[in-house]
């Protein structure tokens, strides 16, 4: 088993050397931890399966890539490191086209409802867009993309809805300013979530 954990740690640290990147980088990548990354680069752990299937897709290897110690030389891509930053910045553009989407259907909604209601009721589509367009984001920032800057999507997402809400009330004649300091327990309930970290 040591044997296994020095040869796993020697390929991730080759791989990730041909490719360029730091410790703290493949760990972002892999929603994880430096210090876990670290840890598998001493031998100190080994990453689980599922994890190490990552690692192989990330770098564009094999399972049995990793985990053996001799490899043979068409084993390995000859841009990996092209294929990664291509894989990242079609997921950066899905994510952003997605995001547009909302806008896209948010102005149609509000042209077609400017036509038959008033323009100030129309208006409210833009602003309940912004929530809508945080929570694309933080569905695809948890699958995709670096998961602890999920605090602040739904930090936004939390104060973009209450801004919404007290727009809603306006818009009938009403006031409520009072509807913010649901925000204050709000926003306390995601820091000290965001301060629960993973023990890989």
């Amino acid at each position: 088993m040591e044997d296994l954990k020095l040869i796993i740690a020697k390929n991730i640290i080759d791989l990730r050397k041909r490719d360029g990147i730091t410790q703290a980088e493949l760990a972002e990548r892999l929603n994880y931890t430096d210090k876990a990354v670290s840890k598998w680069e001493r031998g100190a752990s080994l990453p689980d399966i599922i994890v190490l299937k990552e690692i192989a897709d990330l770098f564009n290897v094999t399972v049995d890539y990793l985990v053996n110690e001799e490899h043979k030389s068409q084993e390995t891509t000859a841009e990996p490191s092209a294929n990664i930053h291509r894989k990242c910045k079609n997921r950066g553009f899905i994510t952003g086209m997605s995001i547009l989407l909302v806008w896209l259907i948010a102005a149609v909604v509000f042209f077609v409802l400017d036509f038959f209601v008033d323009s100030r009721s129309a208006l409210l589509v833009f602003a309940y867009a912004v929530p809508i367009s945080m929570i694309v984001w933080l569905i695809f920032n948890s699958l995709w993309f670096n998961k602890r800057r999920n605090f602040i999507i739904i930090s936004v997402l939390m104060w973009t809805v209450l801004v919404s809400a007290y727009l809603s009330v306006l818009c009938f004649g009403k006031s409520l300013p009072l509807i913010y300091i649901l925000g204050i327990p709000g926003q306390a309930i995601i820091i000290m979530w965001s301060r629960i970290r993973k023990n890989h």
